[in-house]
């Protein structure tokens, strides 16, 4: 009660950290709900990898809902985000950063998060080297900032390609990437360990999945690459479906979401799931408050910016501190009585 209260008044005031303003309404909406589901997957890997992967998980959702269930692939993760927002997408697969781009911008709502075959929950975001790269063995050594090294990062709405590291890597080190390195280019998960596999770039960020499933499906190039930092534990990745779809369909939707590997042909479903990133387990019970330490994540990053920013006037930038303790704040006691 008190928890939906304060969700409330932060909502009203369109202070929903992260500083998305909630007063307007961007996206569009719904007239009814679809007539087929259009499934919407963020571009971690290459489409035909991710069409292998999750294909056969929307073929059980067809049968499940009897309602035609629509594959959507776009080359970034602002598409299946923008897809979303103009209706173009119903359900999608999202990490947590451009998940919270979803939910802010886009209509959408967490309903159910991934976990690992052991029922474990989280993975980790990762920047990793070549491994006959025996000048780079810890995050320190590509601080020279001599900008003789290419970095690797990854897409811009991704959390544990771009938002973490961007954080704990360079905001908290007081690291300028663009001064820094030679060259940063954004890429997929996949793409930047491969390119680093094939010293291709010297340093890229990726994650503890990708590391994973490039074990089981490319050995190879998994073993010419070597971890040279880890973050901090990140939440499960979130599925998320518009909100103003019919509470009927939503429930049939995240119905099906639950019961895939409990119910059923049990070992079949659980043969899908495990045939997904590097190795998915069943699906659990989430919601919008997952995203609550992204969104303090964000907000500490661009904290941190403005603070070790010296050409904002000593006015303007208490002005800009002041508003992000505030959402911090906010922030802090709905986490409290989550």
């Amino acid at each position: 009660m008190v928890r939906n209260m304060l969700m409330s008044a932060v909502v009203a005031t369109g202070l929903i950290a992260g500083g998305v303003a909630k007063a307007e309404v961007s996206y569009k909406p719904l007239e009814k709900d679809p007539e087929e589901i259009v499934f919407g997957i963020i571009s971690t890997e290459s489409t035909s990898n991710l069409k292998q992967q999750w294909l056969p998980l929307m073929a059980d959702m067809e049968k499940a809902l009897g309602k035609k269930v629509k594959a959507f692939f776009a080359p970034d993760y602002a598409g299946v985000i923008e897809g979303m927002r103009f209706g173009k997408v119903h359900v999608a697969w999202f990490g947590n950063k451009s998940g919270m781009e979803a939910v802010d911008r886009s209509g959408g709502e967490v309903f159910v998060q991934t976990s690992k075959v052991d029922g474990s929950q989280g993975y980790y975001s990762h920047i990793i080297t070549n491994v006959k790269n025996t000048h780079i063995n810890k995050l320190e050594d590509i601080f020279k900032c001599d900008k003789s090294l290419n970095f690797g990062i990854g897409d811009p709405n991704s959390t544990s390609g771009f938002l973490v590291p961007s954080y704990y890597v360079f905001a908290e080190n007081n690291v300028d990437p663009k001064k820094c390195f030679k060259t940063v280019r954004n890429a997929n998960h996949e793409t930047n360990l491969m390119a680093t596999a094939n010293a291709q770039v010297d340093v890229a960020a990726n994650n503890s999945e990708q590391i994973g499933r490039s074990k089981l499906k490319a050995p190879k190039a998994a073993a010419k690459v070597k971890v040279i930092w880890t973050s901090p534990l990140i939440p499960s990745d979130p599925m998320v479906y518009r909100k103003d779809m019919s509470k009927e369909l939503k429930s049939r939707i995240k119905a099906f979401f639950l019961g895939y590997g409990r119910i059923g042909d049990v070992a079949a479903a659980r043969k899908v799931l495990g045939g997904i990133s590097d190795g998915q387990g069943l699906f659990m019970e989430s919601n919008n408050t997952q995203l609550y330490p992204i969104r303090q994540l964000a907000l500490f990053k661009n904290k941190l910016k403005i603070q070790k920013n010296a050409e904002i006037k000593a006015a303007d930038k208490k002005e800009k501190i002041d508003a992000i303790d505030k959402e911090l704040a906010e922030l802090a006691i709905l986490v409290a009585n989550k």
